[in-house]
């Protein structure tokens, strides 16, 4: 495990992972994670086809919301490749289509929406959660050390992947479902901002929070029956994932994401989230579904 990357670099490498590069005509190919293993991360496959989207997105138009769906698990070492579909192009809005690919098999269908700014009617009925402010918070280092720490028997990949650094720096208020051996209600509340300042790219800064919205999301509809991933008592993939943008953010500065999951059954666990900035404002909300299931 490597412990000596900065923050700087670390940050840079999240740079790199969520910088697509053209490939032909509307094509795109996304860089592969550094020493990862085994499923890719379903927020680095987003945060890619929202970032093809947005290099095809007509001039002067922002990205307000994304739809996907998670056909297949992505594998490591594989490149993935995007391409993309320009069906709709307005005076105000316009669609882009995106189909990600490993080996030309489909893994995941998105469709992202853009608009160009404007004003409008103005409300906003989503008041923050009270919780501590991140400063006051252990950070998620700190809580998986001592996770590994009480846990019986762990093997060295799940040591090695628990403690990896990590580009993008949580503080958590009370217990996410990783955490957690206890049944409680289906809440959970994280801070989260890159560990290193972003460059002043809103397009960079949208798909930062689109990686980071797949964090806890699936694990929050987990929390009412006490079970967790990394104790290997459940099983658990992501069926679909739905993001809208409300108002500009930076990821690089504490964000608060809500999480909540009113409903399980059938395998499934529905999920929701918001995400506030320090002001107390909603920038974004997010939606998601996925298989979760008692291993056996």
């Amino acid at each position: 495990m490597n412990d000596t990357k900065t923050p700087e670099q670390l940050v840079a490498g999240l740079i790199r992972l969520l910088t697509v590069a053209p490939d032909g005509e509307n094509s795109f190919k996304g860089n592969q994670q550094p020493g990862g293993i085994g499923r890719v991360f379903g927020g680095q496959v987003i945060a890619q086809a929202l970032q093809a989207a947005q290099a095809s997105a007509p001039e002067g138009m922002e990205a307000h919301s994304l739809h996907a769906y998670f056909l297949r698990g992505g594998r490591e070492g594989i490149d993935i490749d995007y391409s993309v579909a320009s069906d709709f192009d307005g005076r105000s809005f316009a669609n882009r289509r995106v189909v990600a690919r490993q080996e030309d098999t489909p893994i995941l269908n998105l469709t992202a929406s853009f608009q160009r700014p404007e004003q409008g009617l103005e409300h906003d009925d989503s008041p923050m959660p009270h919780v501590p402010d991140p400063e006051d918070l252990p950070s998620d280092m700190e809580m998986r050390k001592k996770f590994i720490e009480e846990m019986d028997e762990v093997s060295e990949m799940q040591r090695n992947l628990m403690l990896r650094p990590r580009p993008i720096e949580m503080r958590t208020s009370g217990k996410l479902h990783w955490m957690n051996a206890d049944k409680k209600p289906p809440h959970a509340h994280s801070w989260f901002r890159t560990a290193a300042p972003l460059p002043d790219d809103a397009a960079l800064h949208r798909a930062v929070i689109a990686y980071a919205s797949d964090f806890t999301l699936l694990g929050t509809s987990a929390l009412p029956h006490g079970l967790s991933w990394a104790r290997g008592e459940l099983k658990g993939a992501s069926l679909d994932h739905a993001l809208w943008f409300h108002r500009p953010a930076r990821a690089d500065e504490w964000l608060l994401y809500a999480t909540d999951s009113p409903w399980s059954g059938a395998g499934r666990g529905f999920n929701r989230g918001r995400i506030f900035n320090r002001a107390g404002e909603l920038v974004a909300s997010v939606a998601q579904e996925g298989v979760v299931r008692k291993a056996r």
